[in-house]
């Protein structure tokens, strides 16, 4: 089985493959980079289950489906989109020098706890922030 069979319509697959074309390892950068592209092209909403979907697929034909954390990749999502919303850039590497709190990938504990996006609840479905709102969502809290 390859990362194609479980999903063959998805475009994930080439979206790793242009993130992927000058890098060494997916590392931080590279999942915002993937992020952003799918973004762009299908918009925060969809996003969201396309790039999930995506990573846990990668997690599972790894070995290691225990390293996905389904709060902790719609959030980033979440966090990636609303910058894109308000960003003029259309290429990633002006979107990443206008936007590099992105790129630092202790960014999520801003607004949760360490043992939040470590428990269970968090790794399987969406838990909202538990420190402080995201900056969209301030104006409500």
């Amino acid at each position: 089985m390859t990362a194609h069979d479980t999903h063959p319509e998805s475009p994930f697959p080439e979206f790793m493959a242009e993130v992927m074309a000058g890098a060494e390892h997916f590392a931080h950068r590279q999942h915002v980079h993937l992020t952003f592209l799918v973004i762009r092209r299908y918009g925060t909403s969809m996003a969201i289950g396309l790039v999930s979907n995506g990573i846990q697929m990668v997690a599972r034909y790894a070995g290691a489906p225990q390293k996905y954390n389904a709060t902790v990749s719609r959030a980033w999502v979440e966090l990636i989109g609303h910058h894109v919303e308000h960003s003029a850039a259309t290429d990633f590497e002006t979107f990443a020098a206008h936007n590099p709190e992105l790129l630092d990938k202790r960014l999520l504990t801003r607004f949760y706890r360490s043992a939040t996006l470590a428990c269970a609840e968090a790794r399987t479905g969406w838990i909202a922030p538990d420190l402080a709102p995201f900056p969209w969502n301030a104006a409500d809290a």
